[in-house]
């Protein structure tokens, strides 16, 4: 679909301004100013864009179930009864709210009150925590994001993995899903730009990441790979392997290779580090 088509359709075009112009105000912001703006912009976001997907996806319910089941199967091995679980970015906890059942405590973090709101009235055993965007205010064996890394300013992402490692006990694991900036933009700009402009302000490589968990400290990193209901840990430096030959490909021919549904599967970005 072509730029102008997309943007022939009143919603997307509504949603592409509004959300382009907060991302902008974000990424020119300060780091004190982002203290209480990713908590304001959102918050504009959803009073501006009522059918956002965050707000709309408890409306989706066998397209939402089946997108729980999948996330829950990936968690469920590192998941005991134990387990100190927290989930930064819960999005509508949907997700979040069938955890608590299966670990001793578990939080969920975010920047949003409307999103927090929704955590209170999930369970009765998960604790909702308001954050700045960077913060990790919890003490926890498993720390988990789905789709957060991406919403981060650049200058805020490397703060919070710093957090997030400090946050973990010893041993503890972080698992960050996120999309493979390879075969993106994901976020409303997609079919419109070439790179993501919306609330996904920086888009990740797993060769990006992993350099980003080193340097937060991280020495020990796995990487998952699930492909048709099958899961398995694999090396990151094979799937960064991987990244670099599809980027040596001619720009449209590697975004045409890293979409097709089995390398899209492959690609996206799902590494665990563990602190020592």
């Amino acid at each position: 679909m072509s730029r102008s088509s997309r943007l022939a359709d009143p919603a997307v075009a509504h949603h592409y301004r509004v959300e382009t112009g907060l991302a902008r105000r974000l990424l020119q912001s300060t780091r004190a100013e982002r203290a209480s703006l990713y908590t304001d912009l959102y918050e504009q976001l959803f009073r501006e864009v009522p059918w956002h997907s965050q707000l709309s996806a408890r409306d989706r319910t066998e397209e939402r179930e089946l997108a729980i089941r999948e996330l829950l199967d990936t968690l469920r091995p590192y998941l005991e009864p134990d387990t100190e679980f927290a989930q930064i970015g819960p999005r509508d906890c949907v997700f979040t709210a069938r955890v608590p059942r299966m670990v001793r405590k578990a939080w969920a973090i975010d920047v949003s009150p409307t999103v927090m709101a929704s955590a209170a009235q999930s369970a009765p055993n998960l604790e909702p925590v308001l954050s700045d965007g960077v913060s990790v205010p919890v003490r926890a064996t498993l720390v988990f994001s789905n789709q957060l890394m991406e919403h981060l300013h650049p200058d805020d992402a490397m703060e919070q993995l710093r957090n997030i490692h400090a946050a973990l006990s010893p041993g503890g694991m972080y698992l960050c899903i996120t999309p493979n900036r390879l075969n993106g933009p994901h976020d409303v700009s997609r079919g419109i730009d070439e790179v993501a402009h919306g609330f996904h302000l920086r888009e990740y490589s797993y060769a990006d990441l992993v350099a980003a968990f080193h340097r937060a400290g991280f020495a020990r990193l796995r990487a998952l790979v699930r492909v048709r209901g099958l899961q398995f840990e694999v090396p990151p430096w094979a799937l960064c392997a991987l990244e670099r030959l599809v980027e040596a490909l001619p720009r449209p021919l590697s975004r045409r290779v890293a979409g097709m549904p089995v390398l899209r599967r492959v690609l996206e970005v799902r590494l665990i580090g563990i602190r020592d």
